[in-house]
């Protein structure tokens, strides 16, 4: 774990308290980038990140704010929505792909169809 004798971690420092030796924010939220714990922060509680990560494996933590960090700010871009809006957004964009894929494979088998009959 990451030992924050010097300084605290963003977490420590936003919430202030004193940075201990095994904080479990220090190795994911350092001093200089505090934007994006006060993110999660605002969404989703500093006692209930801890809880997350304490519950996690050490190796499984950094996929964990990692995937905290981007539902945070998405939830924050989009108060209504959150990731649900993403979602839909890249839903609809595969579907207009799955469409597109559609014709161009129709109009391949009909050029082939085409070449059939004039062979």
């Amino acid at each position: 774990m990451a030992a924050c004798s010097t300084s605290s971690c963003a977490a420590c420092k936003f919430l202030r308290r004193k940075c201990i030796t095994d904080c479990v924010f220090a190795p994911h939220f350092p001093q200089d980038d505090s934007a994006r714990f006060v993110n999660v922060h605002r969404v989703f509680g500093a006692s209930n990140v801890a809880k997350i990560l304490n519950d996690l494996p050490p190796a499984s933590r950094r996929d964990a704010v990692t995937s905290l960090c981007f539902e945070a700010e998405v939830q924050l871009q989009d108060p209504v929505h959150g990731c649900l809006g993403y979602f839909l957004i890249l839903q609809h964009q595969l579907n207009k792909i799955q469409v597109h894929n559609a014709m161009i494979k129709a109009e391949i088998q009909g050029l082939n169809g085409q070449a059939g009959l004039e062979g």
